[in-house]
């Protein structure tokens, strides 16, 4: 079972989401177990405190050293098995599906949520990743630090209701998920099309395919160069991704 330990200094902000819908549901499951950890708990001044000013000047405050190495030491004792410490940072290596699905493979995690400038440069003597969710500043590391536990703890043993279940979403072939339709069949005068009523599965495998390298070829073509494409396949992307560019000229 993968054990995720979250160090924060607002650990309330996680239990709404950790303990609702695949997350809570997992953690029932004991697909995963999550423990979220208030680091000022590791202060040592009456105040608690876990930042200061920055030395040579400059705006904000920086995250101090001490509560994280003393948190990071403790949480690491509390279960035999080895931990990877994860940093959230705007800095780090952006998370991707492929990121995901190899830390969902993990044992353990600590998360480590930095705030205010950032983390003294020292605290990064002690992590073993860091990551980012995209290339924009937020406030604090929750928000991505939930992201993170999101997208790793529906990849567990048991969480989603079908094993396949995560093979046709977006990213997993390397590329974006196809259009979806549900009932009813004609909304709006917008039809869902006919392939997907045929009932000929292998009709709508294909379609789904097609779809998926359209809407890629559209919306991120810069997936296409590692998708996994049969040489038909690559050919049929590559003149997507021409006609769009010729109709953008």
């Amino acid at each position: 079972m993968l054990r995720i330990d979250i160090i924060s200094i607002f650990p309330e902000v996680f239990e709404p989401v950790l303990g609702s819908s695949m997350l809570g549901i997992a953690r029932d499951k004991g697909a995963v177990e999550f423990a979220v950890h208030d680091l000022r708990d590791w202060t040592s001044d009456k105040h608690r405190t876990t930042d200061d000013a920055p030395f040579g000047g400059g705006h904000g405050m920086v995250m101090k050293p001490e509560p994280f190495f003393a948190a990071v030491a403790a949480v690491k004792a509390l279960d035999a098995r080895p931990a990877t410490v994860v940093l959230m940072c705007p800095q780090g290596r952006t998370l991707d599906q492929g990121l995901a699905e190899e830390l969902a493979r993990s044992e353990r995690l600590i998360v480590l949520c930095g705030r205010y400038e950032g983390v003294d440069e020292r605290v990064r003597s002690i992590v073993d990743l860091e990551l980012s969710v995209g290339d924009y500043v937020l406030t604090g590391g929750e928000l991505p630090a939930m992201v993170l536990v999101d997208s790793i703890t529906r990849l567990q043993a048991g969480v989603l209701a079908s094993a396949d279940a995560t093979e046709e979403e977006s990213f997993s072939w390397g590329l974006l998920e196809y259009p979806q339709y549900t009932r009813p069949a004609t909304f709006e005068d917008m039809s869902v099309p006919d392939v997907l009523l045929s009932g000929d599965h292998a009709r709508v495998d294909t379609w789904r395919r097609m779809e998926a390298i359209r809407r890629t070829a559209e919306r991120r073509p810069d997936l296409l160069s590692s998708a996994q494409l049969t040489p038909e396949e690559r050919t049929f992307a590559e003149k997507l991704v021409g006609d769009s560019a010729r109709k953008g000229d």
